[in-house]
């Protein structure tokens, strides 16, 4: 029933991200208060001399912990318990430098940790920043987390959602270029999109029934097909096909607009068709505590929303308020589930 709370702190599994970005950083100085203890057990998923050197960098005294099997976790605050999936050298681990060895290692933490979440050995998996082209130049042909995870989980479809306090986006496509945008869209994956997020907002945010909001892609909606027909001819109907379907998605609205009434509580979420259409209003409201959230997985992922910042790594200077925000939702979630 949604809406209900599990008793006892959940497993989560976190990844590092990538070794050489912000993300070991961002982990260690989240796990260093008490927030994150009373909330959950976090169980880090990466490499035991990353975690070491980032704690010595920042005079955070953390004891670390290998642990061999999930289900050994005691969450302890002041305690780090870690996975070991990884031994890197320290060529391969400084800060600022990526390469082919970490993205190599940032792929295996997150093959472990969506195994060890499809086997329900972690309630959720919350992952640290990656670098696409290391993980690309490794072998792993994915435009990102995303895409990784949804074929991790045999091909499932899923969708991009930026959640923050204020506002809540779900993408249509994600990483694409601008120009090749309209040709991939249509009314049936506009309506995919929003019938997996309705489903989501559902089962794990705990709502009756979501009220969805869907963007136009041109500006004031095409303004009666003045400025394309994209409006007329693929949103239009999709929303209607999500009436019959029983999701309650209103629109096409002209985008410039429609951010600001859901940021002001009038949508739950708003389907948003691109990439920045979705980014640049979300990261003006929640830059440092906004969360990635994988919907359609049949488990729980939450992500930090920036990437790995080569040129402040190992600076000490990274904000740990958006991973923070992502293991505190994914514990949310995962009470709820």
């Amino acid at each position: 029933m949604t809406g209900e709370r599990k008793e006892g702190r959940p497993i989560l599994g976190i990844t590092l991200g990538d070794p050489s970005g912000i993300g070991p950083e961002v982990l260690i100085k989240a796990l260093a208060g008490t927030v994150v203890y009373e909330a959950c057990r976090p169980l880090v998923l990466g490499d035991a001399g990353v975690l070491a050197e980032t704690g010595l960098r920042l005079g955070l005294a953390l004891e670390l912990r290998e642990i061999s099997e999930p289900e050994e976790s005691q969450g302890r605050l002041g305690m780090v318990e870690l996975l070991v999936l990884s031994r890197l050298a320290a060529a391969d681990r400084a800060p600022g430098r990526p390469g082919l060895t970490g993205g190599r290692a940032a792929a295996r933490y997150i093959e472990t940790g969506a195994r060890l979440a499809l086997a329900g050995r972690i309630q959720g998996l919350v992952t640290g920043p990656i670098s696409k082209a290391s993980l690309n130049a490794a072998g792993y042909a994915y435009a990102g987390h995303t895409e990784m995870l949804a074929a991790l989980a045999g091909g499932v479809e899923v969708a991009m959602m930026l959640a923050g306090p204020r506002l809540r986006v779900v993408l249509v496509t994600t990483h694409l270029a601008f120009r090749d945008v309209p040709a991939r869209l249509s009314a049936e994956r506009v309506l995919r999109t929003a019938e997996i997020a309705d489903a989501a907002l559902r089962r794990q945010f705990g709502l009756e029934r979501p009220r969805l909001a869907l963007a136009a892609l041109n500006p004031h909606a095409s303004d009666s097909g003045l400025f394309g027909d994209e409006e007329e001819r693929i949103l239009a109907p999709a929303a209607l096909q999500a009436a019959a379907r029983g999701v309650n998605l209103a629109g096409p609205f002209p985008a410039d607009t429609l951010l600001y009434r859901a940021a002001h509580g009038e949508f739950d979420a708003v389907i948003c068709l691109y990439h920045d259409q979705a980014l640049i209003p979300f990261k003006l409201l929640h830059f440092s505590d906004g969360v990635n959230v994988t919907l359609g997985l049949p488990f729980i992922r939450t992500s930090v929303d920036h990437g790995t910042a080569f040129d402040l790594a190992g600076r000490g200077l990274a904000d740990p308020s958006s991973m923070k925000a992502a293991i505190l939702l994914a514990a949310d979630l995962a009470r709820r589930a």
